[in-house]
């Protein structure tokens, strides 16, 4: 069954969009019935038709609204690869088949066309909002002043918009509107027209005290609503943000966790292989004394000797990049020293350019997990070995800002795309050729420095090359 269509059913994922639609649509379906109510004991002495003018405005405006809406929604929709609400969901599979050869040959197209950066949509939802509220603010006055204006018992719907636009709009716009609240006020109390029961003339401009003090108390009372509903909306925003930043915080540390888990077994299971390939290889290389082998041989086994002892260190460092980051041993290091450490172990080390520093910036002191840290810069060094291939040179450069040191890592691949870099880090997404890697040292990495405090931010030029950029505070104090 299709659903109702917008304006009368507000998209879900619109957020305060929605809610600003269904309340103007309750105002609307309100106003109505206050008219006819009214009519009813009034007769042909109600101004009907400038009453229901501002409600057919109202009315067409919020139409168009829910219409924007919905069409931002489809966008939604289309880019993530699912149905609109007009799809029907008994569609036979002939009708699936042909929406997905659609939506292949023409997402590029629909995506342009229906969805917006996020942050221009939020900012266009924002002014379309606020002029809203501004046109619900003017059609208010304006029907007040064809019913007798602030002896209207309806005037104190001015601080019902007062409210919604607190918790809708952006605070200085919410000002705005509390500021034309008060000239609205300020223009009844000297233009209405009569209506029978409340007043019986039309209102003319006369300043006495009842007046100044009708308007100061409206005013004051429209500060304090603007004031309060701001703030209070501003710290659910920020209470909201923070849980988020919790949520997101916690399941992180979750994958970490497990991760830590995965090394752990992978370094116990692998240990007892190790040792015997170890053992095996070093009693091949004192039977091979007793014979005469080629020189090739006997190099063979010396070069598995070294790759065996190579692993070893890795599954070592993998422990301990992963343990330190998740303990609070802390290790009292400097720069030029973390720096060595990192190039430890490097693979192709002659394929790594390390930019000279000044001694101010090597001799920094720094507090942190010094192995976790290097095995972290290490990983985006091999990243950038990787991405040069054969012959490919990394550059690393080290520098201070402000209370933080840099370390900067600049490959000579292919680059990255945008989308890319926003999926870097994320566990198991890799880049690489299948076998060459599972996508855990750029996780494990952003984890060890989003944890120190710092950052890990990526620049890219495609054909160029990209620069991975660690940023570390270095002021910061020993655990214990």
């Amino acid at each position: 069954m299709r659903s109702l269509p917008i304006p009368f059913v507000a998209p879900v994922l619109m957020g305060t969009s929605a809610w600003l639609l269904r309340l103007r649509w309750l105002a609307v379906f309100g106003q109505l019935g206050a008219v006819f109510t009214a009519g009813g004991f009034l007769g042909d002495q109600l101004p009907w038709w400038p009453l229901l003018s501002l409600i057919a405005l109202t009315a067409v405006t919020n139409s168009m609204y829910g219409y924007w809406l919905d069409r931002i929604n489809q966008g939604d929709r289309l880019r993530q690869g699912v149905p609109s609400d007009g799809e029907s969901r008994d569609a036979t599979a002939g009708q699936g088949q042909a929406f997905d050869a659609n939506l292949s040959a023409g997402g590029a197209a629909v995506r342009q066309s229906h969805s917006p950066p996020r942050v221009d949509r939020q900012a266009s939802q924002d002014r379309v909002a606020t002029s809203l509220m501004i046109i619900d603010l003017i059609t208010l006055t304006a029907m007040l002043g064809f019913s007798g204006g602030i002896d209207n018992p309806f005037s104190l719907f001015f601080f019902v918009n007062l409210a919604v636009g607190g918790v809708i709009l952006r605070p200085a716009w919410a000002w705005v509107v509390a500021g034309l609240a008060i000239l609205g006020y300020l223009t009844l109390m000297f233009w209405s027209l009569p209506m029978v029961g409340l007043v019986e003339s039309p209102r003319r401009f006369e300043m006495v005290p009842q007046r100044v003090a009708s308007l100061i108390a409206f005013a004051t009372c429209a500060i304090v609503v603007t004031h309060f509903v701001t703030r209070t909306a501003a710290e659910l925003t920020r209470r909201e943000r923070q849980l988020s930043e919790i949520r997101a915080e916690n399941e992180r540390v979750l994958r970490l966790e497990g991760l830590t888990t995965l090394a752990a077994g992978a370094a116990h299971e692998l240990a007892t292989p190790l040792s015997t390939i170890d053992v095996i290889a070093r009693e091949l290389g004192r039977h091979l004394r007793e014979f005469e082998v080629p020189e090739s041989v006997r190099e063979d086994v010396r070069l598995i000797d070294q790759e065996l002892d190579l692993c070893r260190q890795i599954l070592r460092r993998m422990r301990g990049a992963v343990g330190d980051s998740m303990a609070d041993r802390w290790d009292q290091t400097t720069v030029g020293e973390l720096l060595d450490c990192a190039l430890e172990g490097v693979r192709d080390p002659d394929h790594v350019d390390v930019e000279d520093a000044p001694q101010r910036v090597e001799g920094l002191p720094l507090w942190i997990p010094q192995e976790a840290v290097a095995q972290a810069i290490r990983n985006l060094i091999h990243n950038g070995l990787d991405a040069g291939g054969p012959g490919g040179r990394v550059r690393v450069m080290t520098s201070v800002t402000g209370n933080s040191v840099e370390f900067r890592i600049r490959d000579q691949g292919a680059g990255m795309s945008e989308e890319q870099i926003g999926r870097a880090g994320e566990p198991f997404y890799t880049t690489k050729e299948p076998g060459r890697g599972m996508g855990l040292g750029l996780f494990l990495t952003r984890n060890v420095v989003t944890r120190l405090g710092g950052k890990l931010e990526f620049r890219s030029d495609p054909g160029k090359g990209t620069e991975a950029i660690v940023t570390l505070p270095y002021g910061n104090q020993p655990r214990h």
